[in-house]
């Protein structure tokens, strides 16, 4: 029978394939049309069902079914299918010799075959693999992988699974398997089968610490509360220690509204006597250690936003003891980038205070208020009462404009705050500080900008110690200066691909500044310093642009150079009076800024300053990058402050084929002479999975790290 004839039959008994079509409108219908080619076609009117035989291809909404030969049982809207089956619902589909399917449920089974679930990119294959819903399906003697290939690196097998997806798959009687090779056996196995969120257990964490911890395993368990709050509850035991227990509460009250609680406890036995620069400790019965952090977030409309903080902690051992894994370092996101990553600060044994606050802030077109609560706790002390806390400290500024469309400029700042202390001067605070500025434009070369403007802060202590001329005043400081600043620039035509054109360009600037002040002799030690200014600085930038065309004419451009040269010069210096052999020093230190970027593999960039009067560097701070398109990478960086610090850090990536990649840290104290750390990475990834070990010593502590990640199950260890 000729093709086109037997699809012009087949439209005519399509439409009364299911009775579930006879009732949409005809709109419907077209949205959705039914489709059969076959080689033949014979028709039963008995049992009222239809044969399709050779190259066999249905289409219904979003489903195809392609097969050797189909029958349709119009009364049950089944589609039985035989030979080189394959069906495909979107993106997933089901193969095998034999496969019975109801057609507008979208359900059925298939007999010695496989499915692919394409949202959790898993792969099923057995005797028998029932779709039982849009979302579920079953097999009977199965497999589950989320690995491609005939052979995967990893399945999963047992006599019975149930998968979920967007939720949680079950075996039984399960075996899990490493190139076809049974690893150990398992009765009963939950496993994530997910891409949204749902409640469960977490797979663990497991670590081992030599020094401190000893085995360290943490079991989460997240539950989802409603559709705006979920919870996760953590476990962690440790060998040394004792049982730890967090939770994390998340909320999302609306569109604007959002927030993270944390906290945990540990009732600490470990007895422990150390002493590091600054601090001590001596624990002979152990100690109670916690933590807790609240952020909450409100944005009331696109100028305005409420932002909190809470932060609180038992000691300043807490993150020295658990810096290798904690809830803070794992939520570190200093640029704020994501909605519940939101901790601002490291966690990690340099942090020796937290802060609290809640911050309201208001913006407009050229104003900008913001109201500050601010707490803070030194870790360093054992008592808190001399610290100098803000309640509150309230600001107002307003950016530069123009005064009346004319060509001066103005702007201003203000601020006032209550200083709290137990322990110390405590009272009220205000600052007013308006400026001027003109900037005139001297030709095409030359811009001159001079500035004025005063300052007066005024203070009232309430600390009951105070005598009547120091309890209360007002500082004025008054300051004015000029800057001057031009440009030369030259561009380069190469004409050529790659590097098309270069732009040098010099940028000279000088600045002269004077700050003065009167009164204040008494003024609170919660003010602010202002030391009084006379000087000169000069400036020289040169930098390199270059407009790079690649050999489609795609335009991009690279900043090669930029070095920056400058020094101020005190004129109060110069004019104090000394009694030889004393001396005066009025030039400041050389400052060098230098960011060189030649090409897109290597950078390196330079901050230093050298004293003229010593000739020695005063800062000098290296840090130099390598990188090549395989996933090579060296980074270098040197740190030296004059008898305060110097430390040379060293980052290596080795791509040593496509899958593995080696990894090396070192952290040198060359003022101590001693590594703070030196660590060994490898990382072994391949298509659905990934193998980590590392080995890491720091001062105080010897870490080995293992966790091998199967996508779509999750990660095991750390």
């Amino acid at each position: 029978m000729v093709l086109h004839i037997i699809r012009l039959l087949l439209l005519v008994f399509v439409f009364s394939l299911f009775p579930s079509l006879s009732a949409r409108s005809e709109a419907d219908q077209e949205k959705k049309p039914v489709s059969v080619e076959a080689d033949a076609i014979t028709y039963d009117q008995a049992t009222e069902t239809y044969e399709a035989t050779g190259a066999v291809y249905i289409t219904f909404a979003e489903l195809t079914l392609r097969a050797d030969r189909v029958i349709l049982d119009l009364p049950r809207n089944q589609a039985f299918a035989f030979g080189k089956v394959k069906i495909t619902m979107a993106a997933d589909t089901l193969e095998g010799e034999k496969v019975v399917f109801d057609l507008v449920r979208g359900t059925g089974t298939v007999y010695e075959g496989k499915a692919f679930l394409a949202k959790n990119h898993f792969y099923l294959r057995g005797r028998r693999i029932e779709k039982t819903g849009d979302q579920t399906y079953r097999g009977v003697d199965v497999t589950a992988t989320t690995c491609d290939g005939e052979v995967p690196d990893w399945k999963l097998a047992g006599r019975e699974i149930d998968v979920t997806i967007d939720g949680y798959g079950t075996l039984k009687h399960g075996r899990f398997m490493i190139r076809g090779i049974p690893v150990f056996y398992v009765p009963y196995l939950i496993f994530p089968a997910k891409t949204t969120r749902q409640s469960g257990f977490l797979l663990p964490r497991l670590s081992y610490s030599r020094n401190i911890h000893g085995l360290d395993v943490e079991v989460p368990y997240y539950q989802v509360i409603s559709e705006s709050m979920d919870g996760t509850i953590y476990l962690r035991y440790l060998e040394a220690s004792g049982v730890k227990a967090g939770g994390e509460f998340r909320y999302a009250l609306g569109e604007h509204t959002r927030g993270t609680f944390y906290g945990d406890y540990l009732d600490d036995r470990r007895i422990v006597a150390e002493t590091l620069p600054g601090i001590s400790r001596d624990w002979p019965e152990g100690r109670a250690r916690w933590s807790l952090y609240w952020n909450h977030e409100t944005q009331f409309s696109p100028g305005a936003n409420l932002r909190i903080d809470v932060m609180g902690l038992s000691d300043i051992w807490y993150f020295r003891d658990f810096q290798s894994s904690n809830y803070y370092l794992d939520n570190y996101s200093p640029r704020g980038e994501g909605i519940f990553r939101r901790i601002s600060f490291l966690g990690n044994e340099s942090l020796t205070q937290v802060g609290s606050t809640a911050r309201l802030v208001k913006k407009w077109d050229y104003y900008n208020l913001t109201a500050l609560l601010r707490h803070t706790e030194d870790l360093t002390k054992d008592k808190n009462e001399a610290t100098l806390q803000k309640y509150p400290e309230i600001a107002f500024n307003m950016a530069r404009r123009s005064l009346f469309a004319s060509p001066v400029n103005y702007e201003f700042q203000s601020l006032y705050s209550y200083n709290y202390r137990e322990v110390g001067q405590k009272g009220h605070l205000a600052d007013i500080h308006p400026l001027v500025s003109v900037p005139y434009k001297m030709g095409d070369y030359l811009q001159v900008t001079p500035f004025a403007g005063l300052k007066a802060t005024l203070w009232n202590r309430d600390d009951g110690k105070a005598s009547e001329r120091e309890g209360s005043g007002v500082r004025y400081v008054a300051n004015t200066g000029i800057n001057l600043l031009t440009e030369l620039h030259r561009v380069f035509d190469f004409g050529s691909q790659g590097l098309e054109k270069l732009k040098h360009t010099i940028r000279p600037e000088l600045a002269y500044s004077y700050t003065a002040q009167a009164g204040g002799d008494n003024i609170a030690d919660y003010a602010p310093a202002a030391p009084e200014v006379n000087s000169l600085t000069y400036g020289l930038t040169n930098t390199l642009l270059a407009r790079m065309r690649d050999e489609k004419g795609r335009v991009s451009y690279l900043n090669i150079l930029r070095l920056k040269l400058s020094q101020a010069y005190d004129l109060r210096e110069a004019t104090r009076r000394v009694v030889p052999p004393a001396e005066t020093k009025p030039w400041g230190n050389i400052l060098l800024e230098i960011d060189l970027a030649p090409s897109t593999y290597l950078n390196f960039s330079a901050r230093s300053a050298y004293d003229v009067y010593l000739g020695q560097l005063r800062q000098n701070n290296y840090d130099v990058g390598l990188k090549d398109n395989r996933g090579n990478s060296l980074t270098a960086g040197y740190r030296y402050t004059k008898e305060n610090l110097e430390e040379l850090h060293l980052l290596g990536k080795a791509a040593l084929t496509r899958q593995a990649e080696l990894t090396y840290l070192w952290k040198r104290d060359l003022l101590q002479s001693r590594d703070r750390e030196r660590t060994i990475g490898l990382n072994y990834r391949k298509q659905c999975w990934l193998f980590e070990f590392s080995y890491t010593e720091k001062e105080r502590d010897t870490l080995y790290q293992l966790s091998v990640s199967l996508y779509g199950l999750g990660k095991i260890g750390n």
